[in-house]
């Protein structure tokens, strides 16, 4: 696992990025997606939460391909509950196990329930570092972001 500071839109194309998400889907089917990476990633990608929201309903609270070089990796039950480290963990094992089946050569990961989910990275890290192997970049916010 390698760690960087910087803007994880900067390894779109490049990269698989991963991207923090909970099992939350609205009335309407749509995965609430509303902070973090999560959020950039609607914004970048109008659609994305039907997509995710399908998933959900469908396969439940896992790390799914979304289409466009993301996936998701989910950090909590839901949008109104705290990360849980131990879905950060399967996560993490998940997201492993998809990127050895697709020969992906490149991930990049937040820190996940680092930022709004206000866990501490010295809790999260070596859950990561278990399953995480130098294909997969963990990066951190830049300072003020």
């Amino acid at each position: 696992m390698i760690e960087a500071c910087g803007d994880i839109w900067e390894h779109l194309g490049k990269a698989v990025i991963a991207i923090t998400t909970s099992g939350s889907v609205t009335h309407l089917g749509k995965a609430v997606m509303g902070r973090g990476v999560a959020r950039q990633a609607v914004q970048r990608f109008p659609g994305l939460s039907e997509v995710l929201g399908l998933l959900l309903q469908n396969s439940g609270n896992h790390v799914h391909p979304l289409g466009n070089g993301i996936v998701s990796f989910p950090v909590e039950e839901s949008a109104w509950a705290c990360p849980e480290l131990r879905i950060i963990s399967r996560s993490a094992q998940e997201l492993r196990e998809l990127a050895d089946l697709e020969g992906w050569e490149m991930v990049v990961v937040p820190r996940p329930g680092c930022g709004g989910g206000g866990l501490e990275w010295r809790e999260v890290r070596p859950l990561l570092e278990k399953h995480f192997d130098a294909r997969f970049l963990v990066m951190s916010a830049p300072p003020g972001v």
